[in-house]
């Protein structure tokens, strides 16, 4: 099994490697490569729709808008095809 990960650096944590190494390959991708990693563009899309000029009295309110949009989002649309397919 392979897993890509960002170039994090917990993802680099000695512990993670030797238990897993027969069966997991990590794969990690370039620093500072955003662009590689779809849930970043997902997450940029969020901001600008929910939280962009928009003030939010409560925390609650805040969890509620993004909350609201990821629900949307839980079944396959064009919005999020669009997000992935730029790879």
């Amino acid at each position: 099994m392979v897993l890509v990960l960002d170039n994090a650096s917990w993802h680099h944590a000695v512990h993670v490697k030797p238990s897993y190494r027969r069966w997991l390959k990590l794969d990690y991708l370039p620093p500072y490569s955003p662009e590689l990693n779809p849930i970043e563009r997902v997450w940029k899309m969020t901001r600008r729709l929910c939280t962009h000029n928009h003030y939010f009295v409560r925390l609650e309110d805040l969890i509620g808008t993004v909350t609201e949009q990821l629900e949307l989002w839980s079944q396959p649309n064009p919005t999020l095809q669009r997000l992935y397919a730029i790879i």
